[in-house]
C-alpha cells in the first residue's frame, strides 16, 4: 500500500529536518511526501530544498500565508497539497505535522495494520513530549483517539466521510464521521510519536474563547455545548472560566458564523456526545 504524506509547515525551519529526516530513515519505502510551505518568513524552504533535491519521493507547494486561526489554517495547507496529487495512485493519506518525529516501523507497522485489518479507516500511534530530558507521553486522557499531528487513513474512508472540514474541531470531527460510516480508528500504543513543540503554544486566542469556538464548529447544540463547557471549568476549578466559554460560543451563535459540517454531520455528532454523556454520565 502506497503513502501520500502531506505535511503542513509554518515557519518550522528548526523542527522540519527531524520529521523529513525520520521520514526517509523509514523501514518501509513506498511514500510520497508533499511539504506545503504555508508563507513562511524563517529558512524553512531552504529545509525542503535539502530534500527535494536529492530525493525524487520529496515534493513542495507553495502558498501565501494563510490567517493563523486554529483548525483552518493546517487543514487548508493541507488541502492545498492533495489538490496538486492523483490519489488513485495512493491506497493510504496522511496528515503529518511537520514538528514530530517517527520511529523507523512507523509507516511499515500502520501498513501492515490497514492491510490486515479492512475495517481500520484511521490509524495512529502515541504522542509523547520531552519533559526534564526525557521522552513522556503527552498526556491526552483518551489513548483511542488519533492526534492531529499523526493521522493516517485509508483512502476509501477518507474519501467516504467527504475529506477532513477546514474548521476547529476537524480532529474530532473526522473520528466521528467515520465511526458513523463503520470505520475503526486505532491507535497503535506500541508506535511512539515525538512532538518536539508543544501545540497551541502560538495561537493567541485565550483559552475561554478556543473551547467556546471550539464547541461551536464542532456543532454542539446548546446543550451539550454548556455541558461540555462545565466540564472544562471543573478541570479549571474556575466558575468564570464556564461563563467565558459560554460567551464565547454564544457569540458564534448569534454572529451565525458558518459550520463546515452539513446539518446530517451535525446531528451524528451531537448523538455521538449524547450518547457518551448517557454512558459517562448517567449510567444508561
Amino acid at each position: 500500500m502506497k503513502f501520500l504524506i502531506i505535511i503542513p509547515a509554518h515557519n518550522e525551519e528548526n523542527n522540519l529536518s527531524f520529521t523529513l529526516d525520520s521520514l526517509q530513515q523509514q523501514s518501509f519505502k513506498d511514500f510520497k511526501v508533499v511539504i506545503v510551505n504555508d508563507g513562511s518568513t524563517d529558512g524553512t524552504s531552504e529545509v525542503i530544498k535539502k530534500y527535494t533535491d536529492n530525493d525524487s519521493r520529496f515534493e513542495t507547494v507553495n502558498l501565501q500565508k494563510s490567517a493563523h486561526q486554529p483548525g483552518s489554517k493546517v487543514v487548508n495547507a493541507f488541502k492545498n497539497g492533495l489538490n496538486t496529487q492523483n490519489i488513485d495512485e495512493f491506497e493510504i493519506i496522511c496528515k503529518f505535522d511537520a514538528d514530530i518525529i517517527l520511529s523507523e516501523n512507523y509507516l511499515e507497522k500502520v501498513e501492515n495494520s490497514f492491510k490486515n485489518n479492512p475495517k481500520y479507516g484511521l490509524i495512529g500511534g502515541l504522542l509523547y513530549v520531552e519533559k526534564d530530558g526525557d521522552w513522556v507521553y503527552e498526556g491526552n486522557s483518551n489513548k483511542h483517539h488519533v492526534r492531529g499531528p499523526m493521522k493516517a487513513y485509508r483512502k476509501e474512508s477518507f474519501i467516504q466521510m467527504g475529506g477532513i472540514r477546514e474548521t476547529l474541531g476537524w480532529d474530532n470531527i473526522d473520528s466521528i464521521l467515520l465511526e458513523n460510516l463503520g470505520w475503526k480508528e486505532i491507535v497503535l500504543p506500541e508506535l511512539h510519536v515525538k512532538l518536539i513543540k508543544v501545540k497551541g503554544a502560538d495561537y493567541t486566542i485565550k483559552p475561554a474563547d478556543y473551547y467556546g469556538r471550539y464547541f461551536y464548529f464542532l456543532g454542539l447544540n446548546r446543550f451539550l455545548a454548556y455541558v461540555a463547557s462545565s466540564k472544562e471549568a471543573m478541570k479549571s476549578k474556575s466558575v468564570s472560566f464556564f461563563f467565558n466559554i459560554i460567551k464565547a460560543y454564544e457569540n458564534c451563535c448569534s454572529n451565525k458564523l458558518e459550520l463546515k459540517i452539513s446539518k446530517h454531520e451535525q446531528k451524528i455528532i451531537n448523538d455521538q456526545r449524547w450518547n457518551m454523556l448517557k454512558k459517562k454520565w448517567l449510567k444508561m
